[in-house]
Formats: C-alpha cells, sequence, structure tokens
C-alpha cells in the first residue's frame, strides 16, 4: 500500500466549502442538484451534503456554462447531456486558460514594478 504524502487533499467537501470556492450561494448549489441529474453529492445525518472531488468537477462545468457563457439552465442541461465529455473538456480548457492569463498578467504587473 503506497503512502499518501498529500495532506492537504480531502476526500469530501462541504457544501458552504464548495459555495465559497465558486463564488455563490449554497441555495445556488441546492438549486443545480435538482436541475442537473449528474450532480448528486452524498447526503449523511440530516441531509448533510458532502461533495467529492468528482462533484466539484460537475459544479465546474455547471458554472462554466452558466455562469462564465451565459447559457439558461435548460440549455446547459440539454448541452451536458448531448455532449457530456465534450462540456468538460471545454471547461477544463478554459480553467486552464483562465490560470495562464492570470499568471501572465501578475508577471506584466511584477515585470512594471521593476522597470
Amino acid at each position: 500500500m503506497a503512502l499518501n504524502t498529500n495532506k492537504n487533499v480531502k476526500l469530501y467537501y462541504s457544501i458552504r466549502e464548495v459555495a465559497k470556492m465558486f463564488g455563490v450561494n449554497e441555495s445556488t448549489l441546492r438549486y443545480w442538484e435538482t436541475e442537473f441529474p449528474h450532480l448528486k453529492p452524498k447526503t449523511v445525518g440530516q441531509n448533510v451534503r458532502q461533495y467529492s472531488q468528482k462533484d466539484i468537477d460537475q459544479v465546474r462545468v455547471i458554472y462554466n456554462l452558466v455562469k462564465e457563457r451565459g447559457f439558461k439552465l435548460s440549455a446547459a442541461r440539454k448541452m451536458m447531456n448531448a455532449n457530456q465529455k465534450g462540456v468538460e473538456k471545454t471547461a477544463d480548457v478554459l480553467t486552464t486558460l483562465t490560470s495562464v492569463r492570470d499568471q501572465l498578467q501578475e508577471l506584466k504587473r511584477q515585470l512594471d514594478q521593476i522597470v
């Protein structure tokens, strides 16, 4: 059995933590659960939601479609049902590009301070 050296990895995240990651309300996540059949976090106790990394990836895809690209919920649901893998890949590419852009802007800011 291999030793897990990455101690920062959590198996489950609370709805509050996930909402904070994406800058949305907890009620928004609950509503998305009713609208998107792919999003089903584990519930324990008195309906306490626990989001796995797979659930967070689903939220990332939904967030990308609805908040960043401006799709209505019904259109986003249809798109996810028709081409789940393509939508996920597009969301991953957009996340990577956004990260690269932010890093480049930070580099430019640092260079401007030097000059």
